[in-house]
Order: C-alpha cells, then structure tokens, then sequence
C-alpha cells in the first residue's frame, strides 16, 4: 500500500480525538466522511489547515472533510489502511444510524439508492442530449448533423436507443437498487421491477393519454387496472423497501429446509399483490402530487418559483438533501417529458463558482486561495460543488449568499426563456448535452451560466471590497465575514 498521503492521515487521526476515537470512514465524489464517538474532540481548524484539505464539517452524524473528485478516493484507501477502520455496508446502518434522527435516517435511504445507480442515471441522460444534439435542426444550419452526415444516422439511432433503453427500464433499475440499500437482495429487486414494466401490462403514458383501455380484473375483492408502472420512481424506491422486508422476514421465520425456494416466492407474490392494489396506487398519487406540486409552483409563482429554487437549491445541497431531488426529475421527465429543474440546479452550481472567482480575486497575491480556488471551480464546470462551498462560500459566509443571489437571478433568466432539460443526473459543462433545444435553449444554456458566474463573481467581489475597507482589516482570506 503507497504511503503517499500518510502525513495526511497521521494528522486527521491527531485531530479527531485519536484513532480511538474513529467509529467508521467513507467517503462520497469528493469528501471523506468519518462518524466519530464524540465529535466534539475534533480540532476543526487544524484539520482545514491539513494538506490538501478544502474545508471541513460537521453534517448530521458524520464529520466531512472536503479533499475533492479523485483525491479523496486515494486519501480514503490509505487511511483505511493506516487506520484499520472497518468499511462494510453492515456497520454503515449500524454505528452510523444510531446516530441520527429518523428524519436523517429517510434522506440518507433515499440518498443512498440514487447514489448508488447514478452512474446508469448519468450515461443516460448524456446519451440523451447527445442524440438530441445530433438530431436537432438549426443548430448548425437549417439540417440536423444527421442529416448532414448521413453516415452517423445509424450511430445515432443507436444512441437513442441506448439513453431510451436506460429510462424505459429505470423502475426496475430502482427498485434493484433499493432493495439492496434496504437489506434485501438485489436480484428479487430487479425481478419485482421486471413486473413494474411487464410487457403484457398496458402501458402507462398510453393509458394516461386516454388512447388505450387497460384490461381489469378483480384481486382480493378489488377492481385492479393492470397497467404498468413506467415512470414510477417513487413506486419503485416503496416496493424496493417491501421487497427486502419480505426478504428478510421470510428467510428468518421459514426452517431452512424450504427457505431457498419459499422465501423468494412468498416476497415476489405478496410484493406483486401489494404493487397493484396498495403500492401502485399510493405512489401513483404521491409522484403526480410531487410533480404537480412544483408544475402548480411555476404556473402560479411564475418568475419568482424559478428564482426562489435557484437561490436556495445550493444551501439544500449543503443540507444533503439534495439527492432526493432525482425521484422529483425522474417522475417530471416520466409526467411531461421535460425537467426544469436541472437548469435551475445548474445555474444555482454555477452562482457558487461565480462567488469562488470573486473570492479568489478578492485575494489573488494568497497562493492558497488561488490553490483552493482553482481546484474548487474547475469541480463546478464539471458538476460538483462541495469544495467550493466548504472550501470557501460556506467557510466565509459572504460569498456564499453572493452565489445564492446570483443564482436567482439566473434561475429568473432560465424562466423568461424557457430553458429546460430532456434528461437530468449532470449539471454544470456536461449538462448542456442535456438541455432542451426548442426556444434556442443551447443559446440561453451558456448565457444563464454566464450570468451566474458574473453576478456572483462580481456581487463576492464588490461586497468583499466593501467589507475590507470597513473592516480595515487586512485581506478578507483572514476573516470569516458575520453577515
């Protein structure tokens, strides 16, 4: 094992209480997360002060400390190793969960199943946008690039079918994946998604748009559509959870002689019989309330739900809560086709980066700064936005509430445009392959995230200037600003 980043390790365990103190490590895209027996015995500032460290703190059960996309994966073997931590799933749902509020528990459920296939997520919506890239008229001239190059048409034919392919089945794609967060094993998962989208069910969108009779039957005394369940996230994350609980209940009440057979057939059969006459239903009124929701939110608050969401969407990120949105954009992308949240998620990323910049000229003669703040902003062009606010915004407050406000008004901007996405799962460069072309939305993709970037370097920028020449305190890198 490389020894490269022992000093860095060494100086966390000196800094969170010993190693003793260290009940359990993982890490996310960026940060590396320790539940600690006490965390009052962490020595927060000396641990922003460790190499390579981009900020540091303290979220629900779990001190985060922010190394940044690649880094931290290299950081987190290591000090595994040096350690000796325990990682599994097992002590993850023990140690870690008894800790937190079942509130924190539900979001960090939800947040571990999308997590855990956003990958599948990701490649869709990509391939997605590039078909749409490639398909769409009038970006290049009054022909599509298909049309063009007539040779790609068979390509792109391939890619549609691909990025399709990945949302048509993404039910079941969920459904695996809760039912392994949960305790149960992912095969019966995949199985009971497979029933969700059933080809002798009749389809849902068809059914929905009033062009096709779904066939019904009678089940335990009650009148049943058998219609399928394309589309249904929410579904899928409910039914994942029921499949492992059966899993689990089965396995230990059943003697062993009859458990490898009875066990998965009990838990598909019940699943199956609760999916069209509780579960279905439920979650069928739960994702269109969802939808509708937030749908009765743009049409009723106009300009000003669009800016609200900017605006905040980044201090909910902070929160965690932000995972939870994927059930959201599936369900709006399954409901209408179109998710307009993820241009505003990516204009409230980009407000951030805009506040970085303004920060770091704020203190561009700091080698430090210009250090964190380069590597925190090439993370935003690419999605990601930990280090930037718990490298800078969060840590100094005011450019935080900069990039808040830039993203309003960005968020503002993509309502007056229109500006929407035929995918979600990236945001940031990558999402423009994602964006809705109608309305010249490439055009006001790029103009909004300018936009973002502008305000709120300009905004952390101007107010820091302000701040110090109050102050008269040095440069603002030596002052975590009260606003």
């Amino acid at each position: 094992m490389s020894k490269k980043y022992e000093a860095i390790c060494q100086a966390l365990v000196e800094n969170v209480g010993g190693q003793d103190n260290i009940l359990f490590v993982t890490h996310c895209a960026t940060r590396l997360r320790l539940v600690l027996q006490d965390n009052t015995l962490a020595q927060m500032e000396n641990i922003q002060n460790i190499e390579h460290v981009k900020g540091a703190f303290v979220a629900g059960d779990q001190l985060q400390v922010v190394f940044g996309a690649g880094l931290v994966n290299s950081i987190y073997d290591e000090f595994v190793a040096y350690t000796g931590n325990k990682t599994g799933d097992e002590l993850r749902q023990t140690v870690s969960q008894q800790k937190q509020n079942p509130f924190q528990r539900f979001i960090k459920a939800i947040s571990d199943v999308f997590i855990e296939i956003m990958p599948s997520i990701l490649a869709a919506a990509l391939l997605m946008g590039l078909s749409s890239l490639l398909s769409t008229k009038g970006l290049f001239g009054p022909r599509s690039i298909v049309e063009i190059v007539p040779a790609i048409a068979g390509l792109n034919r391939v890619i549609s079918i691909a990025s399709s392919g990945i949302f048509a089945f993404l039910p079941m794609i969920v459904a695996y994946s809760s039912t392994k967060r949960f305790g149960g094993r992912a095969a019966l998962g995949l199985a009971i998604g497979a029933v969700m989208v059933h080809p002798n069910l009749a389809d849902a969108f068809t059914v929905a748009s009033g062009n096709l009779e779904p066939e019904t039957v009678k089940l335990l005394g009650l009148s049943v559509d058998l219609v399928g369940f394309q589309g249904g996230i929410i579904i899928a994350l409910m039914i994942g959870f029921v499949v492992a609980w059966l899993d689990r209940f089965f396995n230990k009440i059943l003697p062993d002689i009859i458990t490898f057979v009875m066990t998965p057939m009990l838990t598909i059969l019940i699943s199956s019989l609760l999916l069209f006459t509780i579960i279905g239903p439920l979650g069928r009124e739960l994702g269109n309330g969802l939808t509708n929701s937030l749908l009765w939110a743009t049409e009723h608050l106009g300009i000003f739900g669009y800016m609200l969401f900017a605006g905040v969407q980044q201090l909910i990120v902070i929160s965690g809560l932000h995972h939870t949105f994927g059930a959201i954009e599936s369900q709006l992308i399954a409901n209408t086709g179109r998710d307009f949240l993820n241009p505003l998620m990516s204009v409230a990323l980009l407000g951030q980066g805009g506040a970085v910049l303004g920060y770091m000229l704020l203190n561009r003669h700091d080698k430090k700064v210009r250090e964190v703040s380069v590597s925190a902003f090439t993370s935003v062009l690419f999605g990601i936005s930990e280090p930037a606010l718990f490298g800078v915004t969060v840590k100094y407050k005011f450019p935080l509430i900069a990039g808040c406000i830039a993203g309003a008004v960005s968020g503002g901007y993509a309502y007056l445009t229109k500006l929407t996405a035929v995918g979600y799962g990236t945001t940031g460069v990558p999402g423009f392959t994602i964006v809705d072309p109608a309305n010249n939305g490439y055009l006001h993709f790029v103009v909004a995230h300018l936009l973002a970037v502008s305000v709120g370097c300009a905004l952390t920028y101007f107010w820091g200037k302000a701040v110090a020449t109050k102050t008269a305190n040095g440069p603002v890198i030596d002052q975590e600003v009260e606003v």
